[in-house]
């Protein structure tokens, strides 16, 4: 993570430039952002990045707020978080002055049903009002949706018709906590492999991208296109693992794998087409300017 210039104060930043010069300042307050791929590719790591960012003054691009992290996929890491409070610490340390943890402003919440993250929806806004905290509740994070429906529903109308019904309620609910509380929201989702032809249903082309790739394998975001009906902007983080042979593999040699990952803008109403490269390190998440 690199410290960055002065950034609008509706946008959360993500800690480097070059990922808020890709989606014109960060993440933005008033609506959700999804953020899709595949196992590895960065997801967690990168809302891991942008709770923390998050606390930053306006000043550098944060919202001077606290986060709210509902997890659905165990166990919550966090080691990782505390690796990357450290190196968060170091690079803003002008404003942890008191010594304070920025650990202890990521409220890490479990979520193990659909039912429930519908019984705790109703009632954050009396969490988001009654905080004590010291920074208020600026981020929520739900990472992941998909890892809520993998499993309880089953592909019969009835289901898919209860399942719709249920990403409208959820996202209702999230979109009126972001604007009346002006925060900004973070969604992972998941992908699937996809299958059937370019005229069918999961071929629809939805926003910049007409398909989208990683791993060598065409995937399409899980949840079909209801849910993707129900967010605002969607960002898919992409992989590609390529084998670089070093030496005469007959004496010795190795085969040492570069992991390449790419971020890119599917829809979003204030951004234009984009994509930028970014790597994953013992720091954080940063973009690499090619």
């Amino acid at each position: 993570m690199k410290p960055d210039t002065l950034l609008p104060a509706n946008k959360c930043t993500t800690g480097c430039p070059i990922l808020d010069q890709c989606l014109a300042g960060g993440i933005p307050c008033n609506s959700v952002t999804e953020i899709v791929a595949e196992s590895g590719s960065g997801k967690t790591q990168l809302c891991l990045q942008l709770s923390l960012c998050a606390q930053l003054p306006t000043s550098l691009g944060g919202l001077s707020s606290s986060c709210l992290y509902l997890h659905t996929e165990f166990p919550f890491p966090f080691r990782r978080l505390r690796q990357l409070s450290v190196s968060f610490r170091s690079l803003y340390g002008q404003v942890f002055v008191d010594s304070s943890d920025p650990c202890d402003n990521v409220f890490v919440h479990s979520l193990p049903s659909v039912d429930e993250l519908l019984d705790i929806l109703p009632k954050l806004e009396s969490f988001l009002v009654k905080s004590k905290s010291q920074l208020p509740v600026g981020l929520i994070v739900i990472d992941s949706i998909a890892a809520l429906f993998r499993s309880e529903f089953e592909n019969t109308p009835g289901d898919l018709k209860k399942r719709s019904s249920l990403f409208f309620k959820i996202s209702g609910m999230l979109k009126m906590l972001a604007r009346k509380f002006n925060l900004a929201v973070a969604v992972t989702n998941q992908v699937v492999d996809f299958v059937g032809s370019d005229n069918g249903v999961n071929g629809v082309r939805i926003g910049n991208l007409g398909c989208l790739y990683s791993s060598g394998r065409r995937v399409c975001p899980a949840l079909g296109l209801a849910w993707a009906n129900c967010v605002n902007s969607r960002l898919f983080l992409s992989r590609e693992d390529n084998g670089v042979i070093e030496g005469d593999v007959g004496e010795g040699g190795f085969v040492c794998r570069e992991t390449k990952r790419r971020l890119h803008v599917v829809f979003a109403p204030h951004l234009p087409p984009s994509s930028c490269e970014f790597v994953i390190r013992s720091d954080g998440v940063s973009g690499v300017d090619r």
